[in-house]
């Protein structure tokens, strides 16, 4: 949180990549039904799966659709994955292709040059590599100065990845910082799982941040405060890494996909945020009914949804909470600012958001900003 007449750290922009091809409920769960009658040809009666429903995705989660950067091979019974070619080294990587087009977005929407930004910072779940860094990559080929490097919190990547920007640019570290969330969420989720095939979608997005040099520019938002929190649970879980194949019990490969206890998650996470939010608005002198907007995790609806009634004492309405999961479904660490960078319509200087962020961890992160 900014300390009383200490420098003062400035959104200057937002900018989205959304992949152009996209897979309704209605098709997925063809998909996924003619896998499970496939599969329960071969399986004794008593070991029969369960067919899905567009009802039940809608019902349990309130998406719609998602986009995607490989429709075919997910729809494919026998593939049921994202088919993604495989690159050479001088070739830039699918996350760095996918950072960079949102990077670009925020840095014309703020009337920047990328030779202005000396710091990036790619902040997501699902890092396509461990090194060189996917950050240092998009450096390179953004032509920024200064350094870059890699981050992962989950879903709280981005909130947790606008803090460091804004103490790097408060501090002097660096004069413009990029926050880039390239999130691919279908390579790591088993769509042959009927209670989790349907949650997540890919999209990449890019946060400007600079340090408040009192000019003002169209997009801009102050950054009033910034809190983070963390507490261990591993009942949202990836098991992928580096160390799998010295394992001495080898994992199967559904073992190293996401993983989830979706009850218990609802159940923790939702008083866990709704206290975040109210300690952190409270410390800034800030009502939860003084907040214009609220741009949440895009995860679950009925989780946000209850997150908001604890803090506000009543529903918010979408103009409050706008929902871009129907649309993209949980893509991550992109989902709050994919909210902020869409919905900022109707804003008026003076008028407070909050950003906020949630996940696996559990970590979750606030982010309360004004309209300049």
């Amino acid at each position: 949180m900014n300390a009383p007449g200490s420098a003062k750290a400035v959104i200057r922009a937002s900018g989205l990549y959304t992949p152009p091809e996209s897979i309704s409920n209605d098709e997925l769960v063809a998909s996924f039904n003619e896998y499970v009658r496939r599969e329960n040809e071969k399986r004794p009666a008593g070991e029969a799966l369960q067919p899905s429903s567009s009802e039940f995705i809608l019902k349990a989660s309130g998406v719609r659709s998602r986009h995607v950067v490989d429709r075919a091979g997910i729809l494919d019974p026998e593939i049921m994955r994202p088919q993604i070619r495989t690159r050479s080294r001088e070739e830039p990587s699918l996350l760095c292709e996918m950072a960079l087009a949102a990077a670009n977005e925020a840095l014309e929407r703020a009337g920047r040059a990328a030779s202005d930004v000396d710091a990036v910072l790619v902040a997501c779940s699902n890092l396509q590599r461990p090194y060189p860094a996917i950050a240092v990559e998009v450096q390179h080929r953004l032509g920024t100065r200064g350094y870059a490097f890699d981050m992962n919190v989950a879903c709280a990547s981005a909130a947790f990845g606008v803090q460091v920007a804004c103490d790097a640019v408060t501090m002097g570290s660096a004069r413009s910082a990029l926050v880039l969330s390239p999130e691919v969420c279908s390579g790591h989720l088993n769509f042959r799982d009927r209670d989790s095939h349907f949650i997540f979608g890919d999209a990449a997005t890019a946060v400007l941040i600079e340090r408040d040099d009192g000019a003002r520019g169209t997009h801009d938002f102050e950054v009033l405060g910034t809190r983070l929190a963390t507490r261990f649970s591993n009942n949202i879980r990836n098991e992928f890494g580096f160390l799998n194949r010295a394992e001495t019990e080898p994992r199967t490969p559904d073992e190293l996909l996401f993983v989830q206890d979706g009850r218990t998650v609802f159940r923790e996470v939702v008083p866990m945020v709704a206290e975040l939010l109210a300690s952190h608005l409270a410390d800034l002198g800030i009502r939860p009914d003084q907040v214009r907007r609220y741009w949440l995790h895009q995860a679950n609806l009925s989780m946000n949804q209850l997150i908001l009634k604890r803090l506000l004492g009543r529903p918010a309405n979408e103009d409050e909470a706008p929902i871009v999961l129907d649309e993209y479904a949980n893509t991550s660490s992109a989902g709050s600012v994919i909210a902020f960078h869409r919905h900022q319509a109707g804003l008026e200087a003076g008028d407070v958001g909050v950003l906020c962020a949630f996940g696996a961890g559990y970590s979750a992160g606030s982010i309360v900003v004004r309209k300049r």
